[in-house]
């Protein structure tokens, strides 16, 4: 019994890390770009390591990395990250639904690596997920991020000063890249990144708000004012 207990263990976490390699691949030219910006923002090796390692949360680290550079305080940071990652409340909840039922320690560990990516991946395999498919499907996207992070940081250490220093403009490049393509197939993306925009024009420069709070009012007020006029659209059809 305990043999056969341990060989399902054993397939369950090699299934886990080979559903786990095309996540591993696809992060790679990521977080070498965003250990590249962290050296050109002025974090240490260490401080870019880390900051993969215990964040471990994409777009929120080169939100974060942006809002370093502006001079954000720390708190308006770790606020900004926080709404940014709020969605993962709803996918760890979604995924509890298909997990298999298990020890709450582990729950909580894989949980931690559960991202955009691994919940995708996790939630269209066929039947339940355990422990250790989980533990196998994020080790590798998690050893790919925080690798490629002190690589990509490594390479950039080692690039002339003046290409250094031009590299901040890939940080702005990067959001634009990752906000085009929910421009041209959703309007209310395009409402919503309008509306925050002119937002957080308001608070900076009539109100005089600092950058980090102006982001974060600018976030949730847009948010708060897009969800009111979805609900008041969808009430006006049904009458």
């Amino acid at each position: 019994m305990e043999t056969t207990w341990t060989e399902t263990t054993s397939s369950s976490f090699r299934q886990g890390v080979q559903a786990g390699v095309t996540i591993a691949i696809g992060y790679m030219p990521i977080a070498l770009t965003f250990g590249l910006l962290a050296k050109t923002t002025g974090l240490t090796l260490v401080e870019t390591t880390m900051m993969s390692a215990v964040v471990y949360a994409g777009a929120a680290q080169y939100i974060a990395l942006n809002l370093f550079a502006v001079g954000t305080g720390a708190f308006e940071i770790v606020l900004t990250t926080f709404i940014l990652n709020i969605r993962h409340f709803l996918m760890s909840a979604s995924l509890n639904e298909k997990a298999e039922p298990d020890a709450l320690w582990k729950k909580a560990l894989y949980a931690f690596g559960i991202t955009d990516e691994t919940f995708s991946v996790a939630a269209m395999k066929e039947g339940t997920v355990n422990a250790s498919y989980m533990f196998g499907l994020g080790l590798m996207a998690y050893g790919s991020w925080v690798v490629s992070s002190a690589i990509g940081y490594i390479v950039g250490a080692n690039l002339p000063k003046s290409l250094q220093e031009s590299m901040s403009v890939a940080l702005y490049a990067m959001f634009i890249g990752l906000l085009v393509p929910a421009l041209k197939t959703q309007r209310k993306t395009v409402l919503l990144a309008g509306m925050a925009a002119i937002i957080n024009s308001i608070c900076t420069i009539f109100l005089h708000i600092s950058k980090g709070w102006s982001v974060v009012i600018a976030t949730l007020a847009a948010a708060i004012i897009m969800q009111w006029f979805a609900e008041e659209s969808e009430a006006k059809q049904d009458e």
